[in-house]
């Protein structure tokens, strides 16, 4: 069964705390977004692990491989939209259907072992790519598709809070 597509704007989330998860990414500095981003690929590894990993907990609800693999992917689109925004002026963002890059993807098909091992590759380049950013150019700009204004620093925290956010979904207690 597919999985109904989320349409919420999550934008919100760099401001105030997430009543879900419970993050609170508007109190992240962008000096700390590498290293929560490596934390975070650790948490994956041990979910990646789990003998049930390809196993919905419902049919409404991914699996943890499909979570794994749209983490791994979350990492890759905000390294190409950090770069975009170092290197242009105010870039527009490429609209990214994380549903249809999971259909597209085959993410419940793929081995979670290769899943893992690209999932850490992703974080630890990503956080490399957030810890090289200058102090400077933490104000830099750049414009998703609908409208959301993003500073350097608010997406390190967007991207932050993504990050926390599908951890808490493999690892909360859905009893």
């Amino acid at each position: 069964m597919a999985i109904t597509p989320d349409t919420k704007d999550w934008t919100w989330v760099i401001e105030r705390r997430c009543p879900e998860c419970g993050f609170d990414a508007s109190t992240l500095e962008l000096d700390e977004v590498g290293d929560m981003a490596r934390t975070n690929a650790g948490i994956w590894a041990e979910v990646l692990e789990r003998p049930d990993v390809a196993v919905r907990p419902d049919a409404a609800t991914w699996s943890p491989l499909e979570y794994a693999c749209h983490v791994r992917d979350v990492h890759n689109v905000f390294a190409e939209r950090l770069v975009l925004m170092m290197t242009h002026d105010d870039p527009e963002f490429a609209d990214w259907d994380q549903d249809a890059a999971a259909e597209a993807g085959a993410y419940a098909e793929q081995d979670p072992r290769d899943v893992s091992t690209q999932l850490m590759e992703a974080a630890f380049g990503t956080a490399e790519a957030f810890d090289a950013v200058p102090a400077e150019y933490a104000a830099r700009t750049g414009l998703r598709s609908n409208g959301s204004r993003f500073t350097i620093e608010t997406l390190g925290r967007y991207y932050a809070h993504d990050l926390v956010h599908h951890a808490w979904d493999v690892t909360r207690d859905r009893g």
